[in-house]
């Protein structure tokens, strides 16, 4: 035996087998032991079976309990320890089975009362129960869905030469400009006596939020590390109720130096997004059975043909002369509105399409300003039905024009000295983009709001746990 093998097999000592490693272990007689919640139970006069799961698959191991007498205080939810042996099973549906001599209830579940049923819940019923929804079959796919995304990301990263690092969560700034982020400040303590009423309210020598984007940060390790990438918590004090938007999410962030066009930059971002696409997942299978989306498998045709591109200036050009009907009028120099993105998407590329050099006046002052003196050099990835997905662009590396888009947009010229330096001091062309982890996992799965794609999601006016 190996020393990799002695290993392992001592860490299935410590820890036991998952249902995952059990339902790929071949039948033998060495006695072992499984943990997991009961899914559902039948008895029957001389013996009984359950459906035993422990989410590390969205399969679930079939047990055979041969003294039915077992089985009887076994309800749907009831967590327990089950010590037997695996066999082939002669019925069909499962390779194995598991042939059950001993059961331990770890934890009783009252079928009277237990919320998780067996019946169709709503989706505000499973929010209202936050703290049990992802026992059900479609939030533990998209907890595991999340966490293979994350590892195909992270392949594909360090494929690139990318290294992963941490940024603030705690920041001075708001990289995007927008004024949405969350204030931070210190909770005064009863314990500190009377002399904290006269403490001063800031703990730090400035104002401090939550961050709304790690790039600031990523943008001065990518001037000393040159390929950068990170997937954090970001946080927007945005009131919108729409279906693509929460308080607190996910981003994933790249940042790299020496970058020399926005299509570089697409191009990256294509090639990553690709990667999760080529993803052999069966909890992305499962998602689009059980939802029964009519528009999941959109991503999934995604990963074949090369994405379409087209200027801001383009995309107007198209919209208008759609005949579409829209709420909000296209035209030159206004935001894309959620209804022109997904036209753009859905029905003019049917696809995903980048949108790319936006008027410099809607963009914050970091972009890289283009030789029209009235676009910046930046894009925006849109797919169906979700519409923007990425938003990327070249950082203005030079320092005249970053320090007049400074000035002009109002911004504090001390505050952001130190990005300035950074081109003072032997700063290279760079460029990055960020793309909502939340919005990801919705187009994967086919899931029509994020807040399904979380596992306690956050939006304005509530809070799950």
């Amino acid at each position: 035996m190996s020393r990799l093998q002695r290993l392992i097999s001592t860490l299935n000592t410590q820890f036991g087998r998952t249902i995952r490693q059990v339902l790929v272990s071949k039948p033998g007689q060495e006695t072992i032991q499984v943990h997991g919640w009961i899914k559902s139970v039948r008895l029957q006069k001389r013996i009984a079976f359950a459906m035993i799961h422990d989410g590390t698959t969205s399969k679930s191991l079939q047990v055979v309990f041969q003294n039915p007498a077992y089985a009887k205080t076994l309800t749907n939810g009831t967590s327990v320890r089950l010590t037997g042996v695996l066999a082939s099973s002669p019925g069909p549906g499962q390779d194995n089975e598991f042939l059950a001599d001993s059961v331990e209830v770890l934890g009783a579940c009252d079928p009277e009362t237990y919320p998780i049923q067996k019946q169709a819940l709503t989706t505000e019923y499973l929010r209202d129960h936050a703290h049990l929804r992802i026992r059900t079959d479609v939030h533990g796919a998209v907890l595991r869905l999340r966490n293979g995304v994350m590892r195909s990301l992270s392949e594909f990263f360090q494929s690139n030469d990318f290294i992963y690092v941490h940024t603030p969560i705690i920041t001075s700034n708001d990289a995007e400009g927008a004024g949405e982020a969350f204030r931070v400040a210190p909770v005064p303590s009863l314990l500190a006596g009377r002399d904290a009423a006269t403490q001063d309210t800031e703990f730090f020598n400035k104002p401090s939020y939550l961050t709304v984007s790690s790039q600031l940060h990523l943008e001065v390790l990518s001037n000393a590390v040159a390929r950068v990438w990170t997937l954090s918590p970001c946080f927007r004090a945005e009131r919108s109720q729409t279906s693509r938007h929460l308080a607190e999410f996910w981003m994933l962030e790249a940042e790299w130096a020496f970058v020399r066009s926005i299509n570089d930059l697409c191009d990256v971002a294509e090639a990553s997004i690709k990667h999760v696409l080529r993803l052999n997942s069966p909890d992305r299978d499962l998602l689009q059975k059980e939802i029964n989306s009519s528009w999941a498998p959109t991503a999934a045709t995604a990963s074949k043909a090369p994405w379409a591109r087209i200027t801001y200036t383009d995309a107007i050009h198209e919209l208008k002369k759609s005949g579409a009907h829209f709420e909000f009028a296209p035209s030159w120099g206004a935001a894309l509105q959620s209804e022109h993105e997904r036209w753009l998407a859905d029905s003019f590329a049917r696809g995903p399409i980048f949108v790319t050099d936006y008027p410099s006046a809607i963009k914050p002052f970091y972009m890289r300003q283009n030789g029209d003196g009235k676009t910046v050099a930046c894009f925006d990835l849109l797919v169906p039905h979700v519409g923007e997905l990425v938003g990327g662009s070249l950082r203005e590396e030079r320092p005249t024009l970053l320090g007049a888009a400074i000035k002009r947009q109002g911004l504090d010229e001390e505050a952001y000295r130190w990005y300035t330096e950074l081109r003072k001091f032997g700063g290279a062309p760079h460029g990055g983009y960020g793309m909502g982890f939340e919005r990801l996992i919705s187009w994967l799965g086919g899931i029509e709001n994020v807040r399904e794609c979380i596992p306690m999601p956050r939006w304005s006016g509530r809070m799950l746990l």
